[in-house]
């Protein structure tokens, strides 16, 4: 039986650095974006809500 519990603490381990890495890949891509880009990206946005109908003052 104790064998069972080191092979559930060795894979409850490489569960937790392999979503460690899925989180820094994330926060790198995130990361990437310009300050600019981020705007382009938000006015391209609104501006195809407005051609959508609908109301971007409400």
């Amino acid at each position: 039986m104790r064998g069972i519990w080191k092979w559930v603490g060795l894979a409850s381990v490489a569960g937790v650095v392999a979503g460690g890495a899925l989180v820094a890949r994330d926060q790198r891509r995130r990361n990437s974006y310009t300050p600019d880009d981020i705007r382009a990206r938000l006015h391209q946005r609104v501006a195809e809500t407005n051609a959508d109908g609908h109301d971007a003052t409400a």
